[in-house]
């Protein structure tokens, strides 16, 4: 197993079956993250945005948008796993297994389970990953299992995209 210290995006030359990465950055969630969230997504259970009705709840507070623990801890994860995707192909097993509340710091770690070339795309290759979130105690608080299709390293696709300036090139 090899540990991968934080660098933007990965080709699938740089995936191995038994790698770990954990991602780099946490997350705290604020109260306006999850009420927002809550409000655009159109999730009407007051549990999520009512402080009144959810203390009267076994949580006893306002618990966190599931929806926001998943699309934060997929988000977290992007650095290293997806940052040269092409396609998300697909999530499977997802389990939320601890409340999350305001205030809490979500962190993510992924290891990389399956991986094979495409078929149908010679420049890509499909990886398939177990992601986790953690909280700042380390209690997990949801996991899935995520395949992806990523690019190779020579794959022409994700180069020179950066605009030429048409008043030339930045100068002292």
């Amino acid at each position: 197993m090899t540990v991968h210290e934080a660098q933007i995006g990965r080709y699938y030359e740089e995936f191995a079956v038994g790698d770990v990465f954990q991602h780099p950055f946490g997350r705290t969630i604020g109260e306006t993250d999850n009420t927002w969230f809550t409000l655009l997504t159109l999730n009407t259970n007051q549990n999520h945005f009512n402080a009144d009705f959810a203390g009267r709840s076994p949580t006893g507070k306002v618990i966190v948008n599931s929806g926001l623990t998943v699309a934060l801890v997929l988000g977290l994860s992007v650095i290293d796993i997806s940052q040269t995707a092409l396609l998300n192909l697909g999530w499977t097993d997802i389990k939320l297994t601890h409340p999350v509340f305001v205030g809490d710091t979500l962190y993510a770690e992924s290891l990389i389970t399956d991986m094979r070339e495409s078929g149908s795309r010679p420049y890509a290759g499909i990886i398939t990953a177990r992601t986790r979130g953690l909280n700042q105690d380390g209690d997990e608080v949801v996991s899935w299992v995520r395949t992806v299709m990523v690019y190779k390293r020579d794959a022409p696709n994700d180069k020179n995209y950066f605009p030429t300036a048409k008043t030339g090139p930045l100068t002292a």
